[in-house]
């Protein structure tokens, strides 16, 4: 009999990678979708399964469609990846922040006690709970102390997760993911920024790219191999928290220097720096170990930064031929 599974946060980059995963494993997907004007399915259309979704409304606001979504879909697997999911907007609107990829966990793994308590449960945590690191090399061990609204809001997911566990036996998994992109990445996103900058100066359509700070530093894979480990959370004989990463890190100078090479351009003769792109509180270096993961998983990432950011930059030269 095949598995059901419920994705919050479908529409999104993660999403709809891990839709097309389960879909090839022969899941039943069912993904959460909160009412908005603007067209949220693009992902799904891009990447060709969205006539395979079915679609829910609800809210991870509204504890009362996240009881509906459970009873409609009868999820095994529960992947909770809505959020407020932008560094920057959090100090905008932290309490929406809060709200959204705070609280409503919490929401969620409700929704699954009342319904179905034998559902499984993976949380989308992030490195950005480590903040101003307190090691050089992040694992599950390390401490937190996240330097963004986001990453408070993430934190509190986190652990209300582990509360879960350890609370009600439910079967609750954290998935701490380093940063991780793709050509369906949001534009807001610094890596897209600067693969959708160089398309469009390359096609001579845009002049400059302007960016912060370009020399904090991310472990950058691909999400496409990222939400493989959400699913090898889920069939483990226990819940656990891992470690999701590369094991490298790079400046977003780097990274820059990957794209704009990639096309014959230099990045120094395009890129500007805007001192109002800084952050109030920055996070200068995050470098994650993902030994834990390797040996319980068998996961390891398949796709390097250059391989990704070529893949990106192809991806948004076609957009902009198109557009």
């Amino acid at each position: 009999m095949n598995k059901q599974a419920l994705i919050t946060g479908v529409t999104g980059q993660d999403g709809a990678y891990l839709s097309k995963l389960l879909l090839e494993k022969g899941y039943e997907v069912f993904g959460l979708v909160a009412r908005r004007s603007s067209d949220s399915l693009w992902r799904l259309r891009y990447l060709g399964i969205e006539q395979q979704i079915k679609l829910l409304e609800g809210d991870l606001l509204d504890l009362s469609s996240l009881i509906r979504a459970m009873e409609e879909s009868e999820a095994d697997e529960v992947y909770n990846l809505g959020a407020q999911s932008f560094v920057a907007t959090s100090w905008k609107q932290p309490i929406f922040t809060a709200q959204v990829t705070g609280v409503g966990v919490t929401h969620m793994l409700e929704a699954i006690r009342l319904t179905n308590p034998k559902a499984r449960f993976y949380q989308a945590s992030t490195s950005e709970m480590y903040g101003l690191i307190k090691e050089s090399v992040q694992d599950e061990n390390t401490p937190f102390h996240p330097r963004s609204p986001y990453g408070v809001a993430k934190l509190y997911g986190h652990w209300i997760t582990v509360n879960y566990r350890e609370s009600f036996d439910t079967f609750a998994v954290g998935g701490i993911l380093f940063n991780h992109e793709s050509p369906i990445r949001g534009i807001e996103f610094v890596t897209r920024k600067v693969t959708d900058a160089v398309a469009r100066i390359k096609l001579g359509k845009q002049p400059k790219l302007y960016l912060g700070n370009i020399d904090t530093k991310r472990d950058w894979g691909f999400a496409g191999d990222y939400v493989e480990a959400m699913w090898l959370m889920l069939q483990q004989d226990r819940p656990d928290d891992y470690v999701i990463a590369t094991g490298k890190t790079t400046s977003v100078r780097n990274m820059c220097e990957i794209a704009f090479s990639y096309v014959g351009l230099n990045y120094q003769d395009y890129v500007e720096i805007d001192p109002a792109l800084y952050r109030p509180a920055e996070v200068e270096i995050l470098l994650g170990n993902p030994a834990k993961a390797k040996v319980n998983l068998g996961w390891e990432a398949k796709t390097t930064l250059e391989e990704l950011i070529v893949m990106m930059v192809e991806a948004d030269i076609k957009r902009v031929e198109k557009a």
